[in-house]
């Protein structure tokens, strides 16, 4: 089985990149760009609604 993943975007420093959601917190907690240390909630990170609502759903 393929393990699903979401698509980050920092919205301070335009840094990409992919993570899986058991490897990230709930949307509504406060995440740290790994680049530029940028302090918002994690929903914030999404790229999309579409990576918003899978990461919602597989948490």
């Amino acid at each position: 089985m393929e393990e699903a993943y979401v698509r980050l975007l920092c919205p301070e420093c335009a840094k990409d990149w992919e993570s899986t959601p058991r490897d990230l917190p709930e949307p509504n907690r406060v995440f740290h760009c790994p680049n530029c240390h940028a302090s918002r909630h994690l929903s914030e990170f999404m790229r999309t609604d579409h990576d918003l609502q899978t990461l919602k759903r597989l948490q």
